[in-house]
């Protein structure tokens, strides 16, 4: 006799599966028929996969109750015939095909079962037999001996307490003035925390009054009694509220070596012995897991999540794990949610308004609509009711595990207990993993960053190294990055530098970021998040779709949406700024960005702002060297005359070559200058050192060698009044190797010259026949002594002759233990004879660079003046 019936109607939808089995739990829990639940879901499970997924169609799902048992009927409107016997001699369907098993199962778990065909549908039907017990009764034990019986006092006594919503006493039985000696006089109206002794136990951050507020909750704490001992009790909590709509708690409380009165069983999968090899136990956890289980952190969490939703015959499961300071839990781990926007959200575990509340204790929420933001991880997923376990090691929380349902009501304290179980078997090989994930990812860190700190320490190039930042972000850390840079303090930001992983997606990228403001220039430590370029991104997406639908304005020509929602899907997601601060001073900002819907995790954040540091640094020393380099090439250029004059009957030519990186004032200097009407004074000098303190030197000489002969005092009267300026100077002053002359060019075609060489490399005078010989004799250096007593020397060139004047930088050139010296310099010009001034100090530059592979490391000066020969005619 049929004395119960319900039937329901689903799509060819993958999510109807996970209905079918909602609507057969419901059914046969309404029905009080728990004990078969679990095999009636399996089976319904394997019969509506195979007609939504298989075969296409939608499925009819039949519930009948009878004296005997539960007949259920799935039909779909594939009128396959064929049968899979398991005793025809040949297997039709193979048990490890993803379809087909649904009768394999039926024929294994059920008491009876069949298929039945139409014209039009296929009816497929199981029958599973209720099994004796007495009337009346949801579930019971097995009946055993007297002394195998939990042992209690002469008479049990159940302590009732009722407790308001402030936490006080309103309530006081009989039994509770028994077991705690109080009467109720005594403990109306107060706190029931000045009574309870709350075990601290280390890592739990959970005490009475939190545990007062949850709408269930079992457990072990203390009563301190009127005669001050504390009674271990054992306690279930239960939230009501009244008529008037006032929360309350009522608690019962037994001695806690009674606690077998109140505890809830908890229900553990029986493991199969058939399945286990012999002479070996079951592992819970593999159990749990599959064997053999994922070697990988992600890959043993996807498991889990899938297993735990499994096992509730829940629609999504997820699991978070706590960060190094176990203040906050992350997202690790989802099915049957949107894993791109959860994946590594991060909630706070004790307070603000994100708060994971329940993250210490195995909670249940029958309703998150009746509780909005509860669960925040589950706001807008259509999840109703969840059930939520901790992960603890050692009593340290290490992670939550939940599992979702869309339907309201579906969990209760018996699928706590049973999550628990199972997260207690994988607490321990999932902190495993993490710390050894954990470990491998600061090796990866700190080899990353000595890489980083190795390549921008390479480099003073401040364009080099705003590239390097980029380049080492993306795609290591972030998906896109930009940099942006702060002249000073007065500036505003300026972007300098876009990447992102796509080529294609960078120019688009940079128009959106330079119509957006740049991100405040902040010093505060960390990332921050910035929302304003994928705010931007997706209006100007939108804009341009609703154009060319016509609803924002005509479309202009040429115009699609494709770029406009491919830059919004670039940096779609989480985008955040971390300050370059060097020096106490922000001179920039690192920006990365992830694609939609994606979120950084904490270490990769964490490794960013170590990046971020060391970049500054060297963006910084980039700026400054920039700096000094521009400084000492002005100065450079102050130190040399800007043109030199034509000298009327006299070819001048003169190159100067410094060395090093550009970033010191070199020693060497040359002058040419008018005197007065028909005489004209020269100078080639060399200072000891380089740097600030030899230019010094080499300004005052120079200006020196312009003033004093101005004033009409000759060669030695010149250069001795130098050197006291010189030693004038002090400490400052150094060490300076003169040539200095004055030139008279002639009527006759010749020119007259007085030169004094004051330590300097002598001139040498090339004549028209090839002979080379020194122009002068050698005297003291400048800046030694005080009292000089210098003579000068008078040389007339004749047309066609050529004086050259060098610093050292070119007698001195070296390879190994050769030098280019005098003699090397005589040769050269010996061969010189016949070309113009310019000529001759090109060839007597390119003999220095030919010289040796290695570059120049002195400054060089070379001064070429040739008096022509006259023309013809």
């Amino acid at each position: 006799m049929i004395t119960a019936r319900a039937a329901a109607t689903f799509e060819p939808v993958g999510r109807s599966v996970a209905g079918a089995r909602a609507f057969v739990r419901d059914t046969l829990q309404g029905w009080g028929h728990g004990d078969i639940v679990d095999d009636a879901v399996v089976l319904t499970s394997e019969l509506v996969t195979n007609a939504v997924v298989h075969a296409g169609t939608s499925a009819d799902v039949l519930c009948l109750r009878t004296d005997g048992g539960v007949r259920i009927s799935v039909a779909d409107r594939y009128p396959e015939r064929e049968i899979p016997l398991q005793h025809s001699g040949r297997t039709v369907v193979p048990p490890d095909r993803e379809g087909g098993r649904g009768l394999l199962l039926c024929g294994a778990l059920a008491s009876l079962w069949g298929v039945e065909y139409t014209a039009a549908q296929k009816h497929v039907w199981f029958q599973l037999d209720l099994p004796e017990r007495p009337a009346g009764t949801r579930s019971a034990g097995p009946a055993l001996p007297v002394d195998a019986l939990p042992a209690t006092d002469g008479r049990v006594r159940v302590a009732v307490l009722q407790i308001d919503r402030g936490g006080c006493v309103t309530s006081w039985n009989d039994d509770a003035r028994d077991l705690f000696g109080y009467d109720p006089e005594q403990v109306v109206g107060k706190p029931l925390t000045d009574f309870a002794a709350w075990p601290h136990t280390p890592g739990t951050g959970t005490g009475i009054a939190e545990a007062l507020r949850l709408s269930r909750w079992e457990g072990s704490y203390g009563i301190r009694g009127a005669d001050g001992r504390v009674v271990p009790v054992y306690a279930s909590h239960l939230r009501v509220r009244d008529a008037d709509g006032e929360a309350s708690t009522v608690c019962l409380l037994v001695r806690d070596h009674e606690r077998a009165i109140l505890q809830s069983p908890q229900r553990t999968p029986a493991p199969d012995a058939a399945a286990q090899p012999e002479g070996r136990p079951s592992d819970p956890f593999e159990v749990f897991i599959g064997s053999p289980a994922p070697d990988d952190l992600d890959g043993l969490l996807q498991r889990t999540v899938e297993r735990a939703r499994d096992m509730l015959d829940g629609d999504a499961a997820y699991l978070l794990l706590a960060t190094d300071d176990e203040t906050e839990l992350e997202v690790r781990a989802s099915t049957g949610l949107p894993s791109a926007r959860q994946r590594f959200a991060r909630v706070p575990v004790e307070a603000g308004s994100g708060r994971y509340g329940s993250a210490r204790m195995p909670a249940v929420h029958e309703d998150l609509g009746a509780v909005p933001g509860s669960v925040p991880l589950l706001s807008g997923t259509g999840m109703r009711s969840v059930v939520t376990v901790p992960l603890k090691v050692e009593g340290r929380l290490t992670g939550s595990l939940g599992v979702a349902a869309e339907a309201a009501g579906r969990y209760s304290n018996e699928e706590a207990l049973r999550l628990q179980f199972a997260a207690d078997r994988i607490a321990l090989a999932v902190e495993r993993a993490r710390l050894t994930e954990l470990e491998r990812l600061r090796r990866g860190s700190l080899s990353f960053l000595v890489e980083a700190s190795d390549l921008l320490a390479g480099t003073l190039d401040r364009d080099q190294t705003l590239a390097l930042m980029a380049q080492m972000t993306v795609p290591t850390l972030a998906t896109w990055c930009a940099v942006y840079t702060v002249a000073d303090q007065t500036s505003e930001p300026e972007l300098s530098y876009v990447l992102h992983e796509d080529e294609d997606r960078i120019d688009g990228l940079k128009t959106l970021l330079m119509k957006v403001d740049p991100p405040e220039p902040v010093p505060t430590p960390g990332a921050r998040v910035w929302t304003a370029p994928t705010d931007a991104a997706h209006d100007a997406a939108l804009r341009t779709s609703l154009r060319n639908l016509g609803l924002g304005g005509p479309a202009r020509p040429g115009t699609a949406p494709g770029p406009s929602l491919a830059t919004a899907s670039a940096v779609g997601g989480e985008t955040v700024v971390l300050p370059l601060v060097a020096r106490n001073r922000v001179i920039g900002m690192l920006t990365l960005g992830k694609p939609s819907e994606e979120h950084f995790r904490q270490e990769i954040l964490e490794l960013a702002e170590d990046l971020s540091r060391r970049a500054a640094l060297a963006l910084d020393n980039a700026r400054l060297y920039s700096e000094r380099t521009a400084i000492s090439q002005s100065l450079q250029r102050s130190l040399l005359p800007p043109e030199l004059p034509e000298v009327p009957g006299v070819e001048v030519e003169v190159i100067y070559r410094a060395a090093g990186e550009g970033n010191e004032v070199g020693g060497d200097f040359y002058d040419l200058f008018p005197i007065r009407d028909g005489a004209y004074g020269f100078a080639i000098g060399d200072v000891c050192g380089t740097g600030p303190e030899a230019a010094a030197v080499t300004g005052l000489a120079r200006h020196a060698l312009r003033l004093l002969a101005r004033e009409g005092f000759g060669g030695p009267a010149v250069l001795e009044r130098l050197n006291a300026a010189i030693l004038d100077e002090g400490a400052r002053s150094r060490f300076l190797t003169l040539l200095y002359g004055e030139l008279w060019p002639q009527h006759d075609g010749s020119a007259v010259l007085k030169v004094v060489c004051a330590g300097h490399p002598l001139p040498l005078r090339l004549r028209q026949d090839g002979t080379v010989e020194p122009a002068a004799e050698p005297q003291p250096l400048l800046g030694v002594m005080d009292d000089l007593e210098l003579y000068e020397q008078t040389i007339t060139l004749d047309p066609g002759d050529v004086l050259l004047c060098v610093t050292d930088g070119v007698t001195e050139r070296r390879e190994g233990t050769r030098m280019l010296g005098d003699d090397g310099l005589t040769d050269v010009l010996t061969t010189c004879t016949g070309l113009t001034a310019g000529a001759v100090a090109a060839r007597v530059l390119r003999a220095v660079e030919r010289f040796a592979a290695e570059p120049a490391s002195d400054d060089m000066a070379i001064l070429a003046m040739r008096v022509p020969e006259f023309p013809a005619g």
